[in-house]
């Protein structure tokens, strides 16, 4: 550097992409994409079963069975959660990791309880939700 000016990364994200805890921020941002994107299309899956209730099957014997509505609220719930999540990773917040672990399987699991509704969206949201929470989980070892 000029002038002998040496510039020490500090345990702040803006000082060297480090998170709260001394470790690297990078793998943590590489979740919070995949984390808006789950979120997004749980959002996009909650207006549709507020607003148009024609597009999803309905299962004639389910116990989980619900008012398509009341799906949709619960997708938009969780998909606002999400993308705040994503944000929250993507800047690096401490609390990012913890709480995509827990978003991510709340998002597995009503994903994974609206399958005959309609199963090819929620098979795939699923997919990026493992992939979500495998990443994080392995991300926790290191």
């Amino acid at each position: 550097m000029p002038h002998g000016a040496r510039h020490e990364a500090g345990p702040t994200d803006r000082d060297g992409g480090r998170s709260g805890d001394g470790r690297s921020a990078g793998p943590m941002r590489y979740f919070g994409v995949p984390l808006l994107v789950s979120g997004v299309l749980s959002v996009l899956q909650g207006i549709t079963g507020i607003a148009e209730d024609r597009l999803y099957g309905v299962p004639r014997h389910y116990e989980y069975r619900f008012d398509l509505t009341s799906w949709g609220w619960i997708h938009l719930v969780v998909g606002v959660a999400l993308i705040v999540v994503g944000v929250a990773m993507l800047r690096s917040m401490s609390w990012g990791r913890a709480a995509g672990l827990a978003t991510a399987a709340v998002s597995l699991v009503t994903q994974f309880m609206f399958i005959p509704y309609y199963p090819l969206w929620s098979i795939s949201v699923m997919a990026l939700d493992l992939i979500i929470l495998w990443g994080l989980a392995r991300l926790a070892a290191f």
